[in-house]
């Protein structure tokens, strides 16, 4: 991408404020939860098309990790002192985020919330993906792997985080309404870390003999249940239903690791986050709310255009 991008470092710290302090130049701030995480980085790609659609410019910064709420609260009271334009940012806890925002909100910096929701009323949009839709569609694709009676387990994000816990929730509601013969034996959180979600799934595993069957909330969740599932060589006998995507993801699809793949827009979300903060800038009114659908994918769609087109885009092999 050539999209002009500013970003936030001690050496062009002094020359972005100046910058966002003297000119007309619109700088719409984007704070993901993670910059580790693939999701994110498909978000990122969908940012900068946006801004090189709409012709402004963006600053995108986040924390590595995406626990760390505290730096994230850090990034939004630097981005209020540059005086950006307007902030889009997916929050790594509901609650925390919330004093900071209003801060944003109070310098009359406007506010779009994207993925995961603030427990905030002053926000130009809420951009996500229908996270309960998306934890009732998890239990109702896995349950219809299972015949009869069988023992199910969730390995979840993290406490806080709206949109997966939306998910779980979901899930573990709709099991128990729809499914009465399943039973939820497990569920332990992986704080957003890929090995020690595997270690999460590992226990579950070995303390669950007959357990038929696992829904990793995340990316995250899902990267470590894929590898328990096959260091345990239990491939095809325990069944799997991931969330995201990645090459990990897909190998793991094809090769029967996995049994559905639940699939976001990461893309189409950033690029609405920056849409929305740039008509609010112009004066529009941007729909308060835009919700989008999950995409259940099996082995069998894998090679169809439109799924490659969503889980092996161009823009991936452009920056890895």
């Amino acid at each position: 991408m050539n999209t002009r991008r500013c970003f936030l470092s001690a050496s062009a710290l002094a020359l972005l404020t100046t910058a966002c302090g003297r000119s007309n130049k619109r700088v719409i701030g984007v704070i993901p939860k993670a910059t580790s995480h693939m999701f994110f980085v498909s978000v990122h790609a969908g940012v900068d098309q946006a801004a090189k659609d709409l012709k402004v410019d963006v600053l995108w910064n986040g924390p590595q990790n995406e626990t760390d709420f505290a730096r994230q609260i850090e990034i939004v009271d630097s981005m209020i002192a540059q005086q950006v334009s307007a902030i889009a940012i997916s929050a790594t806890d509901e609650r925390a985020l919330v004093a900071p925002l209003e801060r944003a909100i109070k310098a009359g910096i406007p506010v779009t919330l994207f993925d995961s929701g603030v427990n905030i009323d002053d926000y130009v949009s809420f951009i996500a993906t229908g996270n309960f839709e998306a934890g009732i569609t998890a239990a109702r694709t896995l349950a219809g792997f299972l015949n009869g009676q069988t023992e199910v387990a969730m390995v979840m994000q993290k406490p806080g985080g709206t949109s997966t816990v939306l998910r779980e929730q979901a899930f573990e509601q709709t099991i128990a309404k729809e499914f009465p013969k399943l039973k939820i034996v497990a569920q332990q959180y992986c704080m957003a870390d890929a090995a020690r979600s595997r270690t999460v799934a590992e226990d579950i595993l070995a303390a669950h003999p007959n357990l038929g069957g696992i829904f990793a909330s995340s990316e995250a969740a899902s990267l470590g249940s894929i590898q328990a599932i096959r260091g345990r060589n239990l491939v095809g006998k325990v069944k799997l239903v991931t969330f995201d995507f990645s090459k990990t993801h897909v190998e793991a699809l094809r090769d029967g690791t996995t049994s559905a793949m639940l699939v976001q827009d990461p893309f189409h979300l950033g690029y609405e986050a920056v849409r929305s903060l740039h008509q609010k800038l112009n004066g529009e009114t941007p729909p308060k709310h835009q919700e989008m659908p999950v995409r259940v994918i099996l082995k069998a769609d894998l090679d169809k255009p439109e799924i490659q087109n969503l889980v092996q885009p161009k823009w991936l092999d452009e920056t890895h």
